[in-house]
Order: structure tokens, then sequence, then C-alpha cells
């Protein structure tokens, strides 16, 4: 159930969250690895392995709801009722084999996960990250009915109130279906959402969340030109063309645009 949690604390104040991206600030989206940012750009979001951008407002990506690639065997080794199966082995996300879907169906592992991730998050405030997005909060959909939306609420309330605690701001990955209750019920503070131009889903997340929503498109999958992109008045201030798989500028492959 979502309330007993979201009402913790009784009648205590509830503090302000941390501040969302700027209105109107582009962010670069640097997962395929840290380099300094093209000019004009006012926010970075990178991988918690790597430092945030100097003077930047940055974003902090977890993978909040899969594993790591990288930490595939140790979830299967030592944190192995946190993974959800079927048919006797680990239930993987099809578009990326290395990544293994947590099992959030019960109050208790998505505490013991909330848990396990507390570190991580706390560290993105250590580093100096101003927000956080814990990605893959879909996951629901590829459980196979095991767990549904709002076990992946209750399970993004635990993060976000860590999250806060620690002095960062949420961001919610994706998930435009969610509509309203992704703030409402979880405490998102702004949102991340790729393609959504491409999909028709800009105006979904604007709806919520205003002039904090960051877009990222990709150079693989337009819909039109990138200038037509950027015209289109639904999509927000801060939209992005990238590469696919997010490469730096050293790369050939490596794309940046923005509107």
């Amino acid at each position: 159930m979502l309330l007993p949690l979201l009402l913790l604390g009784g009648c205590a104040a509830t503090p302000p969250s941390p501040a969302p991206p700027p209105a109107g600030v582009v962010v670069d989206y640097q997962l395929g690895g840290a380099y300094d940012p093209a000019d004009g750009v006012g926010g970075v979001v990178r991988d918690a392995t790597a430092p945030p951008a100097p003077g930047l407002y940055s974003v902090c990506y977890l993978n909040g709801f899969q594993t790591q690639p990288s930490e595939r065997d140790l979830w299967l080794e030592e944190r192995a009722d946190l993974v959800l199966t079927a048919e006797g082995g680990p239930v993987i996300d099809e578009n990326w084999p290395d990544e293994l879907i947590l099992d959030i169906s019960s109050g208790a592992k998505r505490s013991a996960i909330a848990g396990l991730q507390e570190s991580a998050i706390r560290g993105c405030a250590v580093s100096g990250f101003d927000a956080v997005e814990f990605d893959n909060l879909d996951s629901f959909t590829r459980s196979g009915g095991a767990f549904d939306v709002d076990d992946a609420l209750d399970l993004a309330a635990r993060y976000v109130r860590i999250a806060h605690d620690a002095g960062l701001a949420v961001g919610q990955k994706n998930t435009a279906e969610l509509g309203e209750r992704g703030r409402d019920l979880a405490g998102f503070d702004f949102a991340v959402a790729e393609e959504c131009q491409r999909f028709d889903e800009c105006a979904a997340y604007t709806a919520v969340f205003g002039d904090a929503v960051i877009d990222i498109e990709y150079s693989d999958d337009l819909r039109g030109t990138f200038d037509e992109v950027c015209a289109d008045p639904t999509v927000p201030d801060s939209t992005i063309l990238r590469d696919r798989d997010l490469t730096a500028p050293s790369d050939p492959e490596y794309v940046f645009e923005r509107c």
C-alpha cells in the first residue's frame, strides 16, 4: 500500500523539495562517458560513477528498478531473492540482456531494495550532484504481471524520500502514462523523457511538470528532421538530439544538437 509510506512523519511539516533543473536550461545526456559540455549547455546527466560537471546543474543516473550490467553477478550471488525469476531463471530486460529485473512485488522486498540503494543515492549527493534519476521505472511492463505500477510507485516514493533527505531533486524517468501520479504519489520533482516528441508524449510530461522536463531525442529514430522536432510547440525547452549510444565527442558516432 502507498499511503502508510507517504504519510510517514505524521503532522510534521514537509520540507521543501530540492530545486529541479532551472527552466529553459539545456541539459546534455552523457551516460556513455563524461566530457566537457558544449557551449550553451547548463546541465548534464551523468552516471553515478562519473563526477558531476563543475558549475552546471548535474543529475546523477542510477538504475533503480533493474540491475547495472556490472553488478549482475553480485545480485545473483548475494541478493538472488530480490531478483525477479520465472521458469527457474532470472528475468532479463530483452532490450538490455545484461540487466536483471528486480522483484518489487512485496513491501518487504521494496524496503530491502531501497535500503541497498540508499548508499548509492546518498553518494550522488556527496559527489556534488544536484538531482538523481532512477531508470527503468517502467519495469512493471516487463514483469509478466509479477508486480504492477503501484508497486513501482511505492518503491519510487521510498527512493524519493531518501534522495530528498540527502538534498537531491528527483526526476521521473519516462513512463508518461503515470500522469500526475508520479508527482503526487511518488514525489518526483521533474521528468527526464526519452523521445517524447517521437512518440507524441511531450505534452503528458509538461502538463504535470511544466518547464521542468528534459527531453532526449535520438538521431537514429527521428520523426522528421531535428529542425522539425524543435519547431513542434509541444517539445520542452530543454530538448537535445543525441546518438543512441550516447558517445563522447571523440567517437565518430557522436551526435549532439540542441533546440
